[in-house]
């Protein structure tokens, strides 16, 4: 079943962006998007808060979540995250096997 976190990274004078940035350019996002499962890594800016970004984070199931958990990329990004003075908030989501119910589905057109 697949699992999406919602973290959202928010720090002084435009560090989370700064942070992003340093991830893409190291290849440290590359290598994560590589592994095995993951679904999506992408980040976006909030446009009424430039101190924060949010990184939608997707994986096949919690054994491939785990294997990302238990790589040297944690360490990476957590030292990118202290350096940065970067606080999270994060929301974890499971996916919905029914899909989207028909009575929703007027709205999505």
């Amino acid at each position: 079943m697949p699992i999406t976190i919602h973290i959202y990274y928010s720090g002084p004078a435009g560090n989370a962006r700064r942070f992003a940035q340093e991830m893409l350019d190291s290849g440290t996002v590359s290598a994560i998007r590589q592994e095995a499962g993951n679904l999506r890594y992408e980040y976006y800016s909030p446009l009424e808060d430039p101190d924060t970004l949010l990184l939608i984070d997707s994986w096949a199931d919690q054994q491939a979540l785990d294997r990302h958990h238990a790589s040297p990329m944690m360490e990476t990004i957590a030292q990118l995250r202290e350096k940065y003075q970067l606080t999270m908030e994060v929301e974890r989501f499971v996916s919905d096997e029914g899909g989207i119910p028909a009575s929703d589905r007027a709205f999505l057109v």
